[in-house]
């Protein structure tokens, strides 16, 4: 089975594995088990009904939106969870889920199957990541604060299309009392979420290389994480088969460890002459044996 089979499989799985509370969907309301307070490592709504675990974005948010209320009434433990379970991902494998178990990159690779024109995403798009990461993850909810004191999880609330689609339009369909309070927010989030839509026809991956802040923080593991790719300048000649068939439209041999790259490993499998290759903890180059006098 070829590379771009196994990971589509494992893109299923994963969908399914972070989704798997279904009586959910029958009841229109969102599962509150134990596994709630634990996150995973892909966007994948907390409020999706069937959604096992917390996405780490809002969980992020939360946790920030609650800093200055906790050290107004003297509560000075911060929550490190959320940092430490990106911290250790991003060490580990980089922007590896992206490529391999996002379900919201599921649906874009799929979306992007419909027959329409195609466009490429102008390379200074995929600066806005940083920009959504740094204004709406980090600074709005730490620093904006209601009359109570408390921030507000901006990404989630104003933009993000995974929740939207994954949460806000099921529940809406599902829970009479919950379509019954929509209003103008969900008008504006159903509008970005069908501009993303249209989006994921014509480029590939749009929203991830133009506005996920999860592979914003991911990302910058890359350069540093223990799985590496590699690219072997002796064969590598530069044909660009692997950038006409990468998903972020990147030179993987100029920069096989690019923040940009999903690891989604399509170069390496379409690569003709096997230069080309991905490793967990970078190998030593072996020894030269001492040549005898």
């Amino acid at each position: 089975m070829s590379l771009i089979r196994k990971r589509r499989w494992i893109q299923v799985f994963s969908l399914l594995a972070v989704n798997a509370y279904l009586p959910s969907w029958l009841k229109g309301e969102i599962y509150q088990g134990n596994l709630k307070g634990t996150c995973v490592p892909v966007l994948n709504c907390y409020s999706c009904p069937s959604a096992l675990g917390a996405c780490p974005v809002g969980a992020l948010q939360s946790q920030l939106a609650t800093v200055r209320f906790n050290l107004s009434i003297a509560q000075y433990q911060v929550g490190l969870y959320v940092l430490g379970l990106l911290g250790a991902v991003g060490s580990l494998v980089g922007r590896l889920p992206c490529g391999w178990a996002c379900p919201f990159g599921l649906l874009q690779e799929l979306m992007y199957k419909i027959k329409t024109p195609k466009l490429s995403v102008p390379r200074f798009l995929t600066y806005g990541k940083y920009l959504v990461l740094a204004l709406m993850v980090i600074l709005l909810p730490l620093l904006v604060m209601d009359e109570f004191g408390m921030g507000e999880t901006w990404f989630c609330k104003w933009v993000c299309p995974a929740g939207t689609l994954g949460a806000g339009v099921p529940l809406a369909v599902l829970n009479e009392g919950i379509r019954a309070q929509l209003g103008s927010l969900f008008a504006w989030k159903m509008s970005l979420a069908v501009l993303f839509l249209v989006w994921m026809t014509i480029s590939t991956r749009p929203f991830c290389r133009t506005i996920c802040p999860l592979g914003a923080i991911f990302g910058l593991f890359n350069r540093v994480s223990l799985w590496r790719m590699h690219v072997d300048d002796e064969k590598c000649t530069r044909c660009n088969t692997c950038r006409k068939n990468c998903p972020v439209d990147i030179p993987i041999y100029t920069n096989p460890n690019s923040a940009e790259c999903i690891r989604c490993l399509k170069c390496q499998d379409v690569c003709p002459y096997g230069a080309i290759d991905h490793e967990f903890i970078r190998k030593r180059p072996a020894p030269v044996p001492a040549v005898e006098s």
